[in-house]
């Protein structure tokens, strides 16, 4: 009989801690899913979940999305891949180009982490300055080039084998328009890197008037204004944060809702920037200027996808549900809190839900201060609510889908209450 354990036995005879991604690894096993549809999915011994993790963030649409599926499906009568232009590519990147602000031209990724190398890479070619600023604890993916200022509150790269060459052009700031102000001081610095929901999709929100300041900050210094929409992009709105809230970035990077949840990513920008990008365009020798490839970048399976994709997301109607659904979420387990006098709060933005425990409000607090969360904490709640059925995503922190109902809601907060019972009766959260 094949269960969790049993895999989890196999993975670790074959994968580094039997895990294909680090944040996936459990102990004493993480949950194998089989299958998944909406917003739920069953593991391989049958168990159902409540999921708000939903392919980390991607699956705006729901597990499974019949539209998306399908579209799949036919083109798998046609062709995977081949390498080739197709018809597809540009379909898709027409709807990008309709919808994003930023989007005067698209160029295609293998994945969000791909979408924030490349990004860099032309900012630096654009501007002729080598240092980047990013904001601290924003996560633009695993590679070395964005790491150093991932973990709030600390200066160097959280991980083994980032040299130091690298770390160096990289300056970390605090989310304040007058820190930013401040550092322009070093000529060095060509581009700005924003997570544009404020760290990790929205658990440390940024402060009003930010995204405006800072893009009036680099168009008065000259610098090269990127948002990482990874996870804003089609989630906040059609158009992304930046359509939302009036304020066009220079270049934004694209992954996870833009695919229709499928593997791959996207860039979009100026086209005075991303013409850096045309093999007709030589400059300095160089054709294209700055070099990108990637064998499965738009690929026709996932362009297929991601077009069936488009049209639903066009509308506005699936962000408008899944935000609902994360409002309902949030007001429930605020009840939660203070019906059992905890001093915590539930918040978010968009289709997010946020827990902060240490008080009613995260006014002021740091990014250090908002995610450093005892282990117990963090081990009890999760392991509470998966025992229970409820999936989040990161820990403290979780998203909705389109395909999340008020019965689905209601049920989770209820798993919630429980799960908040046990880590009180056991001293873990004091109320």
């Amino acid at each position: 009989m094949i269960t969790n354990a049993s895999l989890a036995d196999r993975a670790r005879r074959v994968m580094p801690g039997g895990v294909s991604h680090e944040l996936r690894y459990r102990t004493p096993h993480p949950s194998y899913i089989a299958r998944a549809a909406g917003a739920e999915k069953w593991d391989v011994e049958g168990k159902r979940y409540i999921d708000f993790k939903l392919g980390a963030a991607s699956q705006l649409l729901g597990n499974s999305c019949p539209q998306v599926m399908e579209a799949v499906a036919e083109q798998l009568t046609r062709t995977p891949y081949t390498g080739d232009c197709h018809e597809l590519e540009i379909e898709w990147a027409e709807w990008i180009h309709r919808l994003m602000p930023s989007a005067d031209l698209v160029r295609f990724t293998g994945s969000g982490t791909e979408s924030t190398m490349l990004a860099l890479r032309l900012a630096r070619a654009y501007s002729g300055r080598d240092k980047v600023l990013r904001i601290d604890g924003h996560f633009h993916g695993w590679h070395d080039m964005l790491l150093k200022g991932a973990k709030p509150g600390f200066e160097g790269a959280p991980s083994l084998g980032v040299p130091q060459a690298i770390t160096d052009l990289t300056v970390v700031a605090p989310p304040s328009l007058s820190a930013v102000a401040e550092l322009q001081v070093d000529d060095q610095i060509g581009t700005i890197f924003v997570e544009a929901s404020g760290a990790n999709y929205g658990s440390v929100p940024l402060p009003d008037g930010f995204l405006q300041g800072i893009r009036d900050l680099a168009t008065q210094t000259g610098k090269v204004l990127i948002f990482d929409e990874v996870i804003t992009g089609f989630r906040w709105s059609p158009g992304g944060r930046q359509a939302r809230d009036g304020v066009v970035p220079d270049l934004t990077t694209l992954a996870k809702v833009v695919t229709g949840g499928l593997p791959g990513g996207a860039i979009c920008g100026k086209a005075e920037i991303m013409e850096l990008l045309d093999p007709g365009k030589p400059r300095n020798g160089f054709a294209p200027p700055v070099s990108h490839k990637g064998t499965f970048n738009a690929a026709p399976l996932v362009a297929a996808g991601a077009i069936a994709a488009m049209k639903l997301l066009s509308t506005g109607e699936v962000q408008a549900q899944a935000d609902a659904m994360a409002a309902r979420l949030r007001d429930g387990i605020n009840r939660c809190f203070e019906t059992r006098q905890i001093q915590a709060l539930a918040y978010g933005d968009s289709s997010t839900c946020h827990l902060y425990f240490g008080g009613r409000s995260i006014d002021g607090l740091s990014a250090a201060e908002i995610r450093t969360v005892p282990a117990p904490l963090v081990n009890g709640l999760r392991n509470g609510l998966l025992e229970r059925g409820v999936d989040f995503m990161s820990f403290t922190s979780c998203v909705t889908s389109c395909a999340h109902t008020p019965a689905l809601i209601d049920e989770a907060i209820e798993i919630f209450d429980e799960t908040l019972a046990d880590l009180v009766m056991n001293g873990v959260i004091a109320a």
